[in-house]
């Protein structure tokens, strides 16, 4: 399974090069059509270094909008995706933004995946009154990004709290990092020091390396050769997080390793092997428990064959029902400012989590994170993603 997931994305990485664009709805799944339907922007990163997770994002919007569709649309009309490709850059996402608002006219866009894509676009979306509503870009700064953005997925805040906070009861005073060159991995890396500083810990080394490197050996034995207690590794893109914690290894490494999402999806894990086990991330989990996230998890693998990073999966998921809700209350996708002041009110029971909100800012209220430690090879299955859950993160 997790081979068949690899070959898949490899294709789709390959794409990236050989400067192939978007994926077009149809080619990913049936959607309503008809000059009434509602039609909705997406912008994810369908190449680029965020495309395993972007790629999740736009197959779990479209099995959602399958699904809304198939029971009759909103209020009897149909949603319709127009997906664009924002290949995990400011530049691109500006691009996209561009398109989706001049060429198909949208007020709606459902995206990004990546933070520096929605750090670039936001300030456009902001001026002309366009929503932007993601459910996996995690940049602090997006916080701050204006009264028209909106998101699911949970600030890079807290994940640097929850993890600076792991560190120490952990025992780790010393702390090398090294970090991909972009607004999502930095945020992380950031707000992860911040606390582990606050707390009392030293940070003593540091490396960042540009989104296509390949090879961290260099880098990795500067770091090491500091001795550090733990390792603390930010990556974008699945490629690089798993090659990192695998080479780290390879170079006689021995401590523990901390990371966040992304290092811990499917592809990751098959590319670092066994030597991803015991290694900690803080992020957010699908609870066991939500029978409709365990639900949405079993359509989209029987949809389309295999699964990684359920939560961003769920994420995405969860924001198409609730854009749905919104726009029963509208009745129109020019409407931004009706569809703004309805997430405003909303209150969501989903795949992600159960009576989440959004505060003034847009952030998303209700939800929180927890610690997970990655298991054995001969232990990881399509059921447990390849981790266990320890808990939540402590808090002192």
């Amino acid at each position: 399974m997790a081979t068949k997931h690899l070959r898949r994305m490899l294709v789709f990485f390959s794409m990236a090069f050989a400067g192939l664009g978007v994926i077009a709805c149809d080619a990913i799944g049936e959607i309503g059509g008809g000059d009434e339907a509602y039609k909705i922007g997406v912008m994810e990163s369908v190449t680029g270094p965020g495309e395993t997770y972007g790629n999740v994002a736009v197959q779990a919007k479209q099995m959602a909008v399958d699904e809304i569709n198939a029971a009759g649309g909103v209020n009897g009309r149909m949603i319709e995706l127009i997906v664009e490709d924002e290949k995990c850059n400011a530049q691109d996402a500006i691009t996209a933004y561009r398109k989706l608002t001049d060429v198909d006219g949208v007020k709606i866009i459902l995206g990004t995946s990546c933070s520096g894509a929605m750090l670039g676009a936001a300030p456009l979306a902001e001026e002309e009154g366009v929503v932007m509503f993601s459910g996996l870009a995690t940049n602090p700064d997006i916080a701050n990004a204006g009264d028209y953005i909106f998101r699911t997925s949970m600030s890079d805040a807290q994940v640097g709290v929850d993890t600076g906070n792991v560190l120490w009861a952990d025992g780790v005073r010393t702390l090398a990092t090294i970090t991909e060159a972009t607004d999502y991995a930095e945020g992380v890396r950031r707000t992860s020091v911040e606390q582990f500083e606050k707390r009392g810990g030293q940070i003593v080394g540091e490396e960042r390396y540009a989104s296509d490197v390949t090879d961290f050996r260099s880098q990795l034995t500067k770091l090491l050769g500091a001795n550090p207690d733990g390792l603390h590794v930010a990556a974008q893109s699945e490629f690089t997080g798993g090659t990192i914690v695998k080479q780290a290894r390879e170079l006689g490494y021995e401590g523990p390793i901390y990371s966040d999402i992304v290092p811990i999806g499917t592809t990751a894990l098959e590319i670092a092997g066994e030597a991803a086990t015991g290694m900690k991330a803080i992020t957010a989990d699908l609870d066991p428990a939500n029978s409709k996230a365990q639900e949405v998890i079993a359509n989209f693998r029987a949809k389309y064959d295999y699964v990684t990073l359920p939560w961003y999966l769920g994420s995405a998921y969860d924001d198409v029902y609730i854009t749905a809700e919104c726009l029963k209350q509208t009745e129109d996708d020019q409407d931004a400012d009706g569809f703004r002041d309805c997430l405003y009110d909303v209150s969501w029971s989903g795949a992600i989590g159960s009576n989440y909100s959004f505060d003034s800012n847009g952030e998303v209220v209700g939800l929180s994170n927890v610690v997970v430690e990655i298991l054995p090879t001969s232990e990881r299955t399509e059921d447990n993603q390849g981790y266990r859950v320890l808990g939540p993160a402590p808090t002192e």
